[in-house]
């Protein structure tokens, strides 16, 4: 990846201790083109972690609602988000390499200008490099999970990781989450409904029906296939 000016920023935050990781880090095989897209597309669409805040209508060169997209698998979703919600700025954070890689090549062939990508834990890029409040949305679709009940702890929807998204979100932000598992669904909005910061906005553990601006991924259609039921959570920031 290729270095950048270092950003305009309030200053640097001190590291602290983190007691969840977003994800755990599988890496596949990157093919030839994904790795000439990072040599290619990465000084365009990469956002290097460094540790400071940002100011993103910098980053993007306008004024626009943010979104956050964190673990954008192999980035159809962001690709549709951003070519459908052209008024709004999107960051998607993802830590494995071929995912990002596809991703910077569909960005390419779209020549859409609205997306910045990291390539790193999205806890510490929230933590240390988004201001709070300036979130108009996050999105987290099919996040591992973990079915194991001794490997519960690693699932990333915890209460100190909600705390931290309600920090992040502007009043009246959304957050909206999706999974094919009954017992995440109901892991998920046990924690949710337990933050006073957010209200549910759907019915039955917050489920609402797929909004328009989520289409069907590639997870969701093999869990669809194995007979799963698709929740979609939605909460707002008070």
């Amino acid at each position: 990846m290729s270095a950048e000016p270092a950003p305009d920023s309030v200053g640097p935050i001190a590291p602290r201790a983190r007691a969840i990781r977003s994800f755990v880090l599988r890496q596949g095989r990157q093919t030839n083109a994904q790795k000439r897209a990072f040599a290619e597309h990465w000084p365009r669409y990469g956002l290097e972690y460094l540790g400071q805040r940002r100011v993103f209508d910098h980053v993007f060169g306008r004024s626009a609602p943010l979104v956050v997209e964190i673990g954008f698998g192999n980035g159809e979703q962001l690709l549709f988000s951003a070519e459908h919600e052209p008024a709004r700025d999107f960051l998607g954070i993802e830590v494995h390499a071929p995912g990002v890689g596809r991703l910077l090549n569909g960005l390419a062939d779209t020549g859409l200008k609205n997306v910045r990508v990291y390539q790193h834990d999205a806890v510490e890029v929230l933590r240390d490099e988004v201001p709070d409040h300036s979130l108009a949305e996050v999105r987290i679709y099919f996040p591992d999970p973990w079915h194991k009940s001794r490997h519960h702890k690693r699932r990333l929807v915890q209460p100190e990781f909600v705390s931290l998204l309600c920090a992040k979100l502007t009043p009246g932000g959304l957050l909206h989450l999706a999974t094919d598992w009954q017992n995440y669904a109901e892991h998920m909005a046990g924690v949710l409904d337990a933050e006073p910061r957010l209200e549910n906005a759907g019915g039955e553990l917050g489920s609402v029906p797929t909004p328009t601006w989520r289409r069907q991924t590639h997870f969701e259609t093999r869990g669809l296939r194995l007979g799963h039921r698709v929740w979609d959570l939605l909460y707002q920031n008070r």
